[in-house]
């Protein structure tokens, strides 16, 4: 697959305990990222935040089964991230969803920065 140098990174802010179904959200997004060949997806999980609510959510030690935030993160091109958007907004119940351009440095085969 090619992607351009001009995409779009598409980034999902959810909790970690968000389902779609009875899976995970972060993991079905990123499944049905794959079923529509999208580029790659990645889960980012954070130790601390806060969205809507302003509830912090945390990772600290007494606090273990809290709902921890993290961010679903993928880059493609414009048009498909397009067609994704009304797939996932039939999938997440809350969150901040945001799309911002981006330039495609590297995509696919081994990078050295020493022997480019």
């Amino acid at each position: 697959m090619q992607l351009p140098k001009d995409a779009v990174l598409l980034r999902i802010f959810a909790g970690e305990q968000q389902k779609y179904g009875h899976q995970p959200l972060y993991e079905a997004v990123v499944m049905k990222a794959r079923e529509m060949h999208m580029a790659g997806a990645t889960v980012l999980r954070g130790p601390l935040g806060y969205g809507h609510s302003s509830r912090i959510h945390t990772g600290k030690i007494l606090r273990l089964s809290e709902d921890l935030p993290v961010v679903i993160e993928i880059v493609d091109a414009k048009d498909r991230i397009d067609a994704f958007v009304p797939v996932l907004d039939g999938m997440i119940g809350s969150g901040l969803v945001t799309v911002e351009k981006v330039q495609v440095l590297q995509y696919g085969s081994q990078w050295n920065a020493q022997n480019p």
